[in-house]
């Protein structure tokens, strides 16, 4: 019987476990630590939206160029301010082919250096050189460039 009962006291003290002490301070530094990262996570979301939608609007320039030099016809970019939101038309008619909004995406684009058309011609030249500039709730810009030669680029 004795050897029993020195047998459960044995097992009784070698369980391991947290105090209530060490649980807390866990808790503690874990919510100090999210609460010190929650703000880079939301910057660093902000800068990806930007990053995200300066590759789509340039994509759009590259397609429109690309459009024009397969199809051999023009195809015109309008940045409708109003609508938010970025139509291409193609051909001298101006027929709308697509459009790409970006109205509650918590973007502001200014008007394009050259005016609100960019223009591709059939030979993939553009119309006029000319600058997109666009920026995020939190002031995240990037600048979209458009060359006399219809090469797109991102700053």
């Amino acid at each position: 019987m004795n050897r029993c009962s020195a047998n459960r006291t044995s097992v009784v003290k070698s369980e391991n476990g947290f105090s209530l002490t060490e649980a807390l301070t866990s808790m503690a530094i874990v919510g100090l630590v999210s609460a010190l990262a929650i703000p880079n996570l939301m910057m660093l979301n902000a800068r990806m939206q930007a990053d995200v939608f300066a590759q789509q609007v340039s994509s759009e320039l590259r397609w429109a160029r690309q459009w024009a030099i397969s199809k051999r016809d023009r195809v015109r970019l309008v940045f409708d301010q109003d609508r938010q939101a970025i139509v291409a038309q193609i051909g001298n008619d101006r027929v709308q082919h697509h459009q790409l909004s970006y109205q509650h995406k918590g973007l502001e684009i200014d008007e394009p250096s050259a005016g609100p058309d960019v223009v591709f011609h059939p030979s993939g030249r553009s119309a006029t050189a000319t600058t997109i500039q666009f920026r995020n709730g939190q002031g995240h810009a990037r600048t979209i460039t458009v060359s006399l030669t219809g090469r797109v680029s991102i700053r």
